[in-house]
């Protein structure tokens, strides 16, 4: 196994975690009352959008480059 394909799978992990924080936020706000706040929610969920989609691009992107 390459560093580069670690570091994909790493990486990957993050996209997740970043995925799973968005769907619960839009859970927390449509519920109304989230446990954190709105602020607080609002900031993870406009945080993990940006945070998701590129740690998923690179994961994919070093994958790729690994199989070469």
């Amino acid at each position: 196994m390459s560093p580069d394909y670690i570091k994909a799978q790493l990486i990957l992990l993050i996209s997740i975690v970043a995925g799973i924080a968005f769907v619960g936020c839009i859970y927390e706000i449509s519920y109304g009352a989230p446990d954190l706040g709105f602020a607080a929610t609002w900031a993870i969920l406009l945080l993990s959008v940006p945070v998701g989609v590129y740690s998923f691009v690179k994961a994919v992107s070093l994958a790729r480059k690994s199989m070469q």
